[in-house]
């Protein structure tokens, strides 16, 4: 990555040569090493460095121009300033974007040291070693379809015409593992699992091993469960995919948009059952790659959207927060059309629930580990789904696997039928969660 200081100077020199008074940039560098294997052997090494950078620049008349380039010379730069002012002429009218008011707020800055990448040999000795162990936990595990170990280095930077300039940079490793069992007159039955650090010398592979083997072995004697209406505990996992496939519910932009199961009045609304607590937290500590600043250089934080089960908060750019008289959140990704999304979700229980819940205890509930085609089986606008699962019957501690079965429900309904939430929170790729316990939902078995 370029030195930022350098391209600050280079875009503000062009930027004057060409007479454009405002502008802004941001642009990141991912640099990345990902391995898979297979029988032992590597399948699959690739290395990859990728760079971008998207310009915007607002003309006399304040319509704006965008555009992207990988090319952070001075030439490129230059090129980047001038077709974005050219393209400015033809921008949109009504609500035209902005810098964000909060570009130039200081983020008190702790430096994060990248991890130095560890040598391709060196992944694809560790992964070779966890497919073999996976391998030999069960004799009816036969392959490890799906796996891989990444690393990767993020240099991050976004600066404007006001003087804003940002950086950071950080890495993330990650490891996933998928098992498939074969075992005569029986269907093949699967189990995955996944664990991220700041590098590959902090990876937990061996708990990650451990779970896949765990989950695979424990589908092995599977059964067919009865159709009808049940208490439902969703894994943090599971529970986090809903909540991301419904995260139009506190999408400012989906909301100006009409695009949401939300309004503007719904802010102050009781949502969801009281004992739920929902954030939307960059900073927290188990965010592994925690970035500081959005594509708009507006600082992240942690935002309450849902509290004691009441909408108290929308994620925003700096465009809805205008438009809606609040602040920006630091959720805006910066492209032709500014974009919002979840940065990293913090579930956990508030208020005391009326009773304890426990999976030792508990007769007949069924587990929900992980949700399968949310693309294909969520109707976010209607706020229904129905979504095939992998899971357990669970009785008393005891578990067993449930040969194939969908859940169907309303998710506002499920926000309301929370009849507990666990002291345990587990950390997920979207964010953390503990297990959620949900009464009455539809669950369809052969």
């Amino acid at each position: 990555m370029p030195n930022i200081k350098e391209i600050a100077n280079y875009a503000k020199e062009n930027a004057d040569k060409l007479g454009i008074k405002k502008f802004d940039i941001y642009g990141s560098t991912i640099d990345e090493t990902s391995v898979q294997v297979d029988q032992g052997e590597p399948k699959q090494v690739k290395a990859s460095n990728r760079s971008g950078v998207t310009v915007r620049v607002w003309n006399e008349q304040n319509t704006i121009g965008i555009t992207s380039t990988t090319d952070v010379d001075p030439q490129g730069l230059e090129l980047a300033l001038k077709t974005a002012y050219d393209a400015s002429f033809f921008g949109v009218k009504e609500n035209v974007p902005d810098f964000s008011p909060e570009a130039t707020v200081s983020i008190p800055h702790t430096p994060v040291e990248k991890a130095p990448q560890a040598p391709v040999a060196e992944l694809i000795e560790k992964l070779v070693v966890a497919e073999k162990e996976l391998l030999t936990a069960h004799p009816a595990i036969k392959g490890v379809p799906y796996n891989g170990l990444a690393q990767r280095d993020i240099d991050r930077f976004y600066l404007n015409s006001d003087g804003a300039v940002r950086t950071e940079s950080h890495s993330i490793a990650s490891v996933y593992l998928y098992s498939k069992t074969e075992e005569e007159d029986k269907k093949p039955r699967s189990g995955n699992s996944f664990r991220i650090s700041r590098s590959v010398d902090n990876l937990d592979i061996n708990g990650c091993i451990k779970e896949a083997a765990e989950k695979t072995i424990s589908h092995l004697n599977y059964e067919k469960v009865k159709s009808g209406k049940y208490l439902v505990v969703f894994s943090p996992d599971a529970f986090l995919s809903l909540l991301g496939a419904f995260s139009n519910l506190f999408n400012a932009q989906s909301i100006l948009d009409n695009q949401s199961l939300s309004t503007p009045d719904d802010l102050g609304k009781q949502i969801a059952s009281p004992l739920l607590s929902v954030y939307d937290d960059a900073l927290h500590p188990a965010n592994v790659g925690a970035e500081t600043f959005d594509g708009e250089g507006t600082p992240t934080r942690k935002v309450a959207l849902i509290e004691n089960g009441v909408l108290t908060g929308f994620l925003h750019s700096a465009g809805t927060a205008k438009r809606m008289n609040a602040q920006p959140t630091g959720n805006a990704s910066i492209g032709a059309k500014v974009s919002v999304s979840p940065n990293f979700y913090h579930v956990f229980a508030a208020g005391s629930p009326e009773q304890e819940l426990s999976l030792e205890t508990a007769e007949n509930v069924i587990l929900i580990d992980d949700l399968q085609a949310l693309h294909a089986g969520v109707k976010a606008l209607q706020g229904s789904f129905s979504l095939p699962f992998d899971g357990w019957l669970v009785n008393k501690g005891v578990k067993t696997s449930i040969e194939s079965a969908t859940v169907a429900g309303d998710f506002l309904q499920v926000l309301k039928s929370i009849v507990y939430l666990e002291k345990e929170a587990e950390l997920t790729p979207g964010g953390v969660s503990p297990r959620v316990w949900v009464e009455e939902l539809s669950i369809t078995g052969e």
